[in-house]
């Protein structure tokens, strides 16, 4: 009964058809009633001119001569206001059977043949017949008011009364209960046809393309429930097509940006071998200097090619990811230890802070170690000699923490937004020198491929501090025994 009697947008559509059939039978019944008092009034509109009293009632008077004052016609005719007068041969009133209503002891001739007639304009119907008495012959005088009896009385049934034909009835009865019928049939269509309609007009309007487009429903509980899912469509929709134009875009400037990238270094390639081909490099140093120069670009073709491949290698759905328990401390350690002889031959120095107690991560080794490397090799490319590098482990209670900070000259912030995005470097504060632009994009998606985050921030002292996340690992408890 609740869900019946809730609001609108919260009702279901049968109990909806259900309340306003229900209302619908609530009019019928309704105009039936007042259709009913209407024929009702105008029948009793007519026996106020036909009616009498008691149908059965005598209105002769020699209906009453066997049983005068006992009979039951007596009595029916007492209960309608008549009475009976006993007249004398000189027709002089000797005795009264009932209530006498009028003055009048005695009549003439004349005045009983008057009356006799019945007149319209008479207080009184008259009926008169004799009643042999032992001594003298007398009358008996019937009076019955004309209010309750009319000489045009008829027996026939009720519809004789009627003001109209019985058709005339039963056509306007029939007319109404159709019109209520085509007034319920279009409530109802209109209820149903509103909100589909507004559902046609939103899907008409995402087939145009307009995927901003949302709709509001107030109706019962399945249309709120389309309307609902129609928006939560229209998001999805809007959200692919957003991130699918923003995939377009990013796949041709990383194609551009490729071109250019490989481009350049092919083409110097190709200048300093034709120079080596035309003889141009006549003495050994330049010569070497010549292929010193093919050799370094063909390296940062070839490493360009790898980010490339492993990029591509990450997004794909066959990449086979695997996480296994680790302990991070002595983890990060050999990664230093692997590129110490770079960060000495830099000049750096390197603080290096790691818990002695052994923390556990859930990591892939190999992703991880990329992502380390490439940060670490970042800032040693981009920053002078003296710099301080800080590399630490911060364990916490759900997830560890890999800090890659350096004092160098720090990268624009208004470069922090796209930073991560595929050939984007961070030179333009720093050296031109300039690296694939595919590290840090790599380096966030082999991150996240781990359930970590990978996150660049400001410190007093480093201007620059990258921040890994990782899920920490935690041993199941042996609950058996």
């Amino acid at each position: 009964m609740k869900r019946l009697w809730s609001n609108r947008d919260q009702r279901p559509l049968q109990s909806s058809l259900t309340l306003d059939f229900l209302l619908f039978i609530c009019i019928l019944f309704f105009l039936v009633i007042v259709y009913y008092l209407f024929i009702n009034l105008d029948v009793t509109h007519m026996f106020e001119k036909n009616k009498i009293a008691d149908p059965d009632l005598k209105v002769e008077a020699s209906a009453y001569r066997d049983n005068l004052e006992h009979g039951i016609e007596t009595k029916r005719l007492l209960h309608s206001g008549g009475w009976i007068e006993i007249l004398g041969q000189d027709k002089k009133v000797i005795d009264v059977v009932g209530e006498k209503k009028d003055d009048v002891t005695q009549y003439t001739d004349n005045q009983l043949l008057n009356n006799l007639e019945n007149g319209e304009d008479q207080a009184y119907f008259y009926s008169l017949t004799t009643r042999n008495n032992e001594n003298e012959s007398e009358w008996l005088l019937l009076k019955i008011p004309r209010e309750v009896i009319d000489i045009s009385i008829n027996s026939d049934p009720l519809v004789e009364y009627f003001n109209h034909s019985l058709s005339y009835y039963v056509f306007l009865g029939v007319g109404m209960v159709l019109l209520l019928i085509i007034v319920y049939s279009y409530w109802v269509a209109r209820r149903i046809r509103k909100p589909l309609r507004i559902i046609t007009l939103g899907l008409k309007q995402m087939i145009e393309g307009n995927y901003d487009t949302r709709i509001s429903l107030y109706a019962e509980k399945e249309f709120s429930q389309i309307g609902e899912t129609f928006n939560y469509m229209a998001d999805v929709i809007e959200k692919t097509t957003k991130e699918k134009r923003q995939a377009e875009e990013s796949k041709k400037r990383m194609m551009v940006d490729l071109s250019h990238d490989l481009k350049t270094p092919i083409t110097s390639i190709q200048g300093f071998a034709q120079a080596l081909v035309e003889g141009r490099g006549e003495d050994e140093e330049r010569q070497k200097r010549y292929l010193t120069y093919i050799y370094n670009k063909s390296s940062q073709v070839t490493k360009l090619i790898q980010n490339m491949v492993e990029l591509l290698k990450i997004d794909s759905p066959d990449f086979l990811l695997r996480m296994e328990r680790h302990e991070l401390g002595e983890f990060i350690r050999e990664i230093v230890a692997d590129s110490y002889g770079e960060i000495e031959q830099k000049n750096f120095i390197l603080q290096l802070n790691v818990p002695e107690q052994e923390v556990f991560a859930s990591f892939d080794a190999e992703l991880l170690s990329s992502v380390v490397h490439n940060l670490i090799s970042n800032a040693l490319t981009y920053n002078p000699p003296g710099t301080h590098l800080r590399v630490e482990v911060i364990p916490s209670e759900s997830e560890v923490t890999i800090e890659i900070a350096d004092t160098g000259v720090g990268i624009p912030e208004e470069l922090w937004s796209t930073l991560f995005d595929p050939f984007v470097r961070g030179d333009k504060a720093r050296s031109t020198t300039g690296g694939t632009g595919l590290g840090l994009s790599i380096a966030m998606k082999n991150t996240e491929k781990m359930g970590g985050t990978l996150h660049l921030s400001r410190g007093k002292k480093e201007p620059t501090v990258f921040t890994i996340r990782i899920p920490k690992y935690n041993e199941m408890k042996d609950t058996r025994k």
